[in-house]
């Protein structure tokens, strides 16, 4: 049974309560004194006994009531302290200011299958330095590797107490991590929070097709090669791909091969072991592809990879296995592959500059991302996204776009694609001074040719119908037949045909 005990804050009155107690020869199990309160478990004490020892109790000048509870206050925060660690996923380890063992949750002893409180830091994770390292720095350890019981983990450390700035904690907390949590804490940095296939804004055909293929590849677990010009948005649509994959919920992570110098790309990328090279972190960093475990790995720019990373990389394609920059362990993840280039691999393949039996690795399914000249009215709706993008941004009042930057924006061909509409819209909200943008304030290369059209074009059906007509009759020249234009453009033969009979094209001599 267990009671609680209330009385008056007097000098003594604690010592008569505990003598009280002592003097009925009571068998008792725990006493928790918190005054004015003190609380009592005694499994012997039964309701008889109970009526006595009340009554004694309440002869005590200063005691005012004695009731009976469930559970002592201490063995309530211990309770709900296990069902705290129970709850918590990575393996927690708290130590005392000497680095001694005091609490595991259930993940960690789980983990290290043993007692951790009956071994010191040195025999648990095989480093004799670490538990010095603790010490010297006071528990505030950066992020290191460690191994338990044959396992790769990040060990972060924070101190414990120590009240006072400056003064010496209490001890440490000590949390695992693997390498693949890092990695969904990393992803989320990164993460676009706009779902899937959402964040493609466009309505052309182009896009229209483009969505659907990705649709029905995004969801097969292989690899996915993304073709299309520089700035089209290939990462985008590799991110939506993953979002709606069954690896949604795990990390996606993204490498530029053209960034990178080799040497950092494939640490980067596979990680490296401890003093694999001059500046290498203590401890050792796992890569991507750790990271990134039951995931995805986006490799943007793939074309642009070394030789000797190439081949590194089709040695991991085989069997899902890799080593890291200076280590002898073979590591195995679960990662599926996207990649991107702007470059023709085939024609590299055959000039001896990719590897083959890597292209067709890479290339099990594959997407094209259209270019932005090709997708019409989607540069306008673009752009009116990205000046509501930048005015929010630059916290300035919304602007928008005049009639006269139609033809501008349809009529340019848009080298640098989504990316450079982006920037050239960007500049435009920042250095306008009223929130009407006129073609003058467009950065672009056609400006003066789009001047001479607003002055022939009055409203947006001529300039859409001027820019139809230049890419038809620029396009007429390689797909001279009604049926290839269509196939080319992803349209109906009868639509195209409409619009070479409506454009006059080709021209009659």
């Amino acid at each position: 049974m267990r009671i609680h005990v209330t009385f008056i804050d007097r000098v003594g009155i604690t010592q008569e309560v505990l003598a009280l107690l002592g003097g009925r020869n009571l068998n008792l199990d725990a006493v928790e004194m918190v005054p004015p309160n003190v609380y009592i478990d005694a499994p012997t004490l039964d309701d008889q006994v109970l009526d006595d020892l009340k009554d004694a109790l309440l002869g005590i000048v200063g005691v005012q009531a004695v009731h009976i509870v469930d559970i002592l206050p201490g063995q309530r925060h211990r309770l709900q302290l296990d069902a705290l660690l129970a709850t918590v996923t990575d393996p927690m380890l708290a130590v005392d200011g000497n680095a001694r063992v005091l609490l595991a949750n259930p993940a960690f002893v789980s983990l290290c299958n043993a007692d951790p409180a009956e071994h010191g830091l040195a025999e648990l994770f095989g480093d004799d330095a670490l538990q010095e390292a603790l010490l010297a720095l006071e528990f505030r350890l950066p992020l290191r590797e460690v191994i338990l019981n044959g396992q790769a983990l990040l060990l972060d450390a924070q101190p414990i107490g120590g009240g006072e700035p400056g003064a010496t904690p209490a001890g440490g907390l000590l949390t695992l991590y693997a390498p693949s949590r890092m990695g969904e804490r990393l992803a989320a940095l990164h993460h676009d929070h706009a779902g899937g296939f959402d964040a493609l804004l466009g309505d052309s055909a182009p896009v229209r097709n483009l969505k659907a293929r990705a649709q029905r590849v995004a969801v097969l677990d292989a690899p996915l090669l993304i073709l299309g010009e520089t700035g089209t948005g290939k990462e985008l649509v590799a991110r939506a791909c993953h979002t709606v994959s069954a690896r949604r919920n795990a990390p996606f992570l993204a490498l530029n091969c053209a960034a990178l110098p080799e040497s950092l790309a494939e640490s980067e990328l596979f990680g490296y072991e401890p003093g694999a090279f001059t500046g290498a972190r203590r401890g050792g960093k796992p890569g991507l592809l750790e990271l990134a475990d039951k995931g995805s790995v986006f490799l943007d720019e793939i074309g642009e990879m070394s030789p000797y990373l190439q081949a590194k990389l089709l040695r991991f394609f085989n069997d899902g296995t890799f080593r890291r920059v200076g280590g002898e362990r073979e590591i195995k993840v679960n990662v599926r592959i996207l990649s991107a280039t702007h470059r023709d691999l085939e024609k590299m393949v055959s000039e001896g500059t990719f590897r083959e039996d890597l292209y067709y690795r890479l290339n099990v399914l594959s997407l094209s991302v259209p270019p932005l000249r090709e997708r019409g009215q989607d540069i306008l709706l673009l752009a009116r996204h990205f000046m509501s993008q930048a005015c929010a941004q630059i916290q300035r009042p919304l602007c928008r776009l005049s009639a006269g930057t139609y033809a501008a924006l349809l009529g340019n061909r848009w080298p640098g694609n989504v990316r450079q509409l982006q920037n050239v819209v960007f500049r435009a909200a920042a250095i306008s001074e009223t929130t009407l943008i006129d073609v003058d304030d467009l950065d672009i290369a056609n400006t003066e040719v789009a001047r001479q059209t607003e002055r022939e074009v009055g409203s947006l059906e001529d300039a859409v119908g001027a820019f139809e007509k230049e890419l038809l009759e620029k396009l007429y020249e390689s797909y001279p037949s009604t049926r290839q234009l269509a196939a080319r453009l992803n349209t109906s033969h009868t639509a195209i045909a409409h619009r070479l009979r409506k454009y006059g094209i080709p021209r009659r001599a």
